[in-house]
């Protein structure tokens, strides 16, 4: 489908639907906390997610997440200034762990900090696995990975024993190649995708999320890391011009004014 402005921008998409109202099953139609704003039900989605599942993928549990669900425990989170990372970053916060998470640049280290990351490391710099591994002496427990492609090396070398590495995304490369030595470590690698997760992780994380809403514990807006860039109905093309242009943050439609 292709997507038209007035200016004549245009933007193609498998599909393309921005109604005020729509159908779906019960159990996707999850109520917001009445603290919770619009703005930040619209950024939630497949990213908190995501990253829940991130966070709830290691052999050694927790399955849900909680205040002191992951205390004494260090995260990376790989790409913190992207959506998910945004979301794994304040989950694991929410839940006790220390964060780290790389970033490319100053700007988005910012992003990474409000979000509530402990420390920021720019993979662009030489020198990354040094600074983790000065951050986290015994290793990482759990890394959330946007590009396994590209830093499955270093996701070894700064992995604790029985560290998970739970991959959602191909930034960077389509092919994983695991170095031998994680068994070393007794790594275990979790790809996912939340379209096919299963129901109980839909409902773990659309419950667990829903608590941390009531805590308070994932706002929005570039004072909370993420960035919010609005486009009115009449400039939807826009809006996927902006998405396919790698606009930091998310990209929000105005379905109607109220």
């Amino acid at each position: 489908m292709i997507v038209r402005a007035a200016d004549g921008r245009q933007s193609s998409a498998s599909a393309v639907t921005m109604p005020e109202y729509t159908v779906v099953p019960a159990s996707r139609a999850v109520r917001l906390p009445d603290a919770a704003t619009f703005e930040v039900g619209a950024s939630l989605g497949v990213p908190a997610l995501t990253a829940h599942r991130a966070l709830t993928a290691h052999d050694q549990g927790p399955a849900r997440l909680a205040p002191g669900a992951l205390a004494g425990r260090i995260v990376l989170v790989q790409g913190g200034a992207g959506a998910v990372g945004h979301a794994a970053i304040q989950l694991a916060v929410w839940a006790g762990a220390t964060v780290i998470a790389t970033v490319s640049s100053d700007a988005k280290a910012k992003l990474a900090t409000a979000a509530g990351a402990h420390h920021t490391v720019n993979y662009r710099e030489p020198g990354v696995a040094d600074r983790i591994r000065e951050l986290a002496p015994d290793g990482v427990d759990q890394i959330v990975e946007v590009s396994p492609a590209q830093n499955a090396a270093l996701d070894v070398e700064v992995a604790a024993n029985h560290a998970s590495v739970a991959y959602y995304a191909n930034d960077g490369g389509d092919e994983l190649r695991v170095p031998v030595f994680s068994f070393v470590k007794n790594m275990r690698w979790q790809g996912l995708l939340m379209y096919t997760v299963g129901e109980a992780a839909w409902t773990a994380g659309a419950e667990d999320i829903t608590a941390a809403l009531e805590d308070g514990a994932l706002p929005v807006g570039e004072d909370a890391g993420l960035p919010l860039t609005w486009f009115p109905l009449a400039d939807t093309a826009g809006a996927h011009a902006a998405v396919e242009a790698a606009t930091v943050g998310k990209v929000l439609i105005r379905v109607a004014e109220d």
